[in-house]
C-alpha cells in the first residue's frame, strides 16, 4: 500500500527532525539548526525547512548528504522515513553487483536516457572514467602526474 506524497513528507519530516535533533541541530524554526543542518547536507536552508515542516521530500540526489548529515544509514533514513517500505530495504541490501560489463552505449540505454547531447556527454564521461581507472591500475596516472 502507497502512502499519499503529502502523509508521506509529513512522516519523512518527522523522522528528519528527530534524525537531526538526535544529532545535535536545534531545528526548531529561527534556532539556527535548520541553516547549519542545510549547510552539512549542502542543500538550500529553505529546502531544510520545506522537508522538516513536512510539506516536501528531499529530492533523491539529496538523500545520501541529508542522511550522512544527521549520522544515519541512507536505507535506515529511507525506511524509518517512509520512503521504502522494510522488504524493498531487504532487497535492496541484497542485490548482487552486477557482472556483466556494459558498455556507455548499454549504460546510458539502461538508465533510460534518450536525449542525443546528454547521452554523448555521458558517453565521454563514461569513457573517460574507464581510461582513468585502467591507468589507475597500471600506475600511468601516477606517473603522468608527476611529469
Amino acid at each position: 500500500m502507497q502512502i499519499p506524497p503529502a502523509e508521506a513528507a509529513e512522516r519523512f519530516g518527522r523522522f528528519l527532525a528527530e534524525a537531526a535533533t538526535n544529532a545535535g541541530y536545534d531545528v526548531r524554526p529561527r534556532a539556527g539548526g535548520r541553516k547549519q543542518l542545510a549547510e552539512a547536507a549542502g542543500i538550500s536552508a529553505s529546502a531544510i525547512s520545506r522537508t522538516l515542516d513536512g510539506k516536501t521530500l528531499p529530492r533523491p540526489a539529496q538523500m545520501e548528504s541529508l542522511a550522512k548529515a544527521v549520522g544515519v544509514d541512507v536505507l535506515e533514513m529511507l525506511v524509518r522515513g517512509n520512503v521504502i517500505s522494510s522488504e524493498n530495504r531487504n532487497e535492496a541490501t541484497e542485490r548482487p553487483v552486477a557482472s556483466a560489463s556494459l558498455t556507455p552505449e548499454e549504460a546510458v540505454d539502461a538508465w533510460g536516457i534518450t536525449n542525443p547531447l546528454v547521452r554523448k556527454m555521458l558517453i565521454g564521461q563514461i569513457e573517460q572514467a574507464i581510461r582513468l581507472q585502467e591507468e589507475s591500475e597500471t600506475g600511468e596516472v601516477d606517473a603522468a602526474s608527476r611529469g
